[in-house]
């Protein structure tokens, strides 16, 4: 289990991240969003050990990444890793297997094969796609206790990003491994994260099951032959509302069948209740300023 406890960093003399708690299960798949320069990354490279934190700490099972021992289970795969001029994936994975000495070669070589890269070749003559998937499958191959991506799917076609989410969880139910991912496509993550954190105000704002989280909202269009009437959501748990003329469409935090039935009192031409996915509730968070 990984357990963030009040912690604060700073770079350049501003606050990045503000008393930070989190509790990441073992074994799980936790999907890390916010929205550019919310700290992400720089989260991740504390939990990494890239840095220290400046206040608070990263617990591993009682243990901080500064410790050696836990550290050998950890691997982070930032938004642009830094390879030498004449770096190939064979290079590469000499040097990581010198490192983790456990990296199924085998895993390698599936993914490799699977991608049609070209383990001798150069990285710097790879597209970004493809060093994106160079990296992926050296951090899948490595298998560690803990992976740490950021960013992972930057750069990568539908097909790879496919691959990537199936292999993530096929490690998971293979090995235990815990993963944290960060990544702005969030339908994506909810494809196969069962949790979440959301970065907003230099603090997690929320956390927990991603299923659960969006269960809890409903969605309603509604359409009105006259004008919207006043008094709408008095009352209700509103979360976020767009305007139209004399269409509507607002998210609600609570029971649907209950504001279903308080919004049919105004009678509407047309009253719709629409999924909600992922996406609209963190941009429901974000924008409303509410909690999830």
């Amino acid at each position: 289990m990984i357990n963030i406890l009040s912690l604060t960093h700073h770079l350049g003399g501003a606050v990045i991240l503000q008393d930070v708690n989190l509790t990441i299960q073992e074994g799980s798949i936790l999907g890390l969003v916010g929205v550019n320069g919310a700290g992400k990354s720089t989260l991740l490279r504390l939990m990494a050990g890239v840095y220290l934190p400046d206040e608070g700490r990263v617990d591993y099972d009682g243990h901080t990444p500064a410790e050696e021992k836990t550290r050998e289970g950890i691997f982070f795969l930032p938004d642009d890793p830094y390879f030498t001029h004449n770096a190939t994936m064979c290079s590469m994975l000499q040097m990581y297997l010198s490192l983790y000495p456990s990296t199924d070669k085998a895993v390698y070589r599936r993914l490799t094969d699977g991608f049609g890269l070209d383990e001798k070749k150069p990285l710097r003559t790879f597209s970004k796609g493809m060093r994106r998937q160079a990296y992926i499958a050296l951090a899948l191959a490595i298998r560690p206790r803990y992976l740490l991506l950021d960013e992972a799917f930057d750069g990568l076609d539908p097909l790879s990003r496919k691959t990537v989410k199936g292999e993530l969880i096929r490690l998971v139910e293979e090995t235990g491994t815990t993963v944290i991912i960060s990544s702005h496509s969030l339908r994506e993550l909810e494809d196969f994260c069962d949790s979440y954190a959301i970065i907003n105000g230099k603090t997690v704002s929320s956390s927990g099951d991603i299923s659960e989280k969006t269960a809890r909202y409903c969605r309603f269009m509604l359409a009105f032959a006259e004008a919207v009437p006043a008094g709408l959501f008095d009352g209700l748990p509103l979360v976020s509302v767009e305007r139209s003329d004399r269409f509507v469409r607002a998210v609600f935090d609570g029971e649907a069948e209950e504001i279903e039935r308080q919004l049919s009192a105004f009678s509407p031409a047309v009253l719709e209740r629409l999924p909600v996915d992922f996406e609209e509730a963190f941009i429901s968070e974000i924008e409303g300023g509410k909690k999830l």
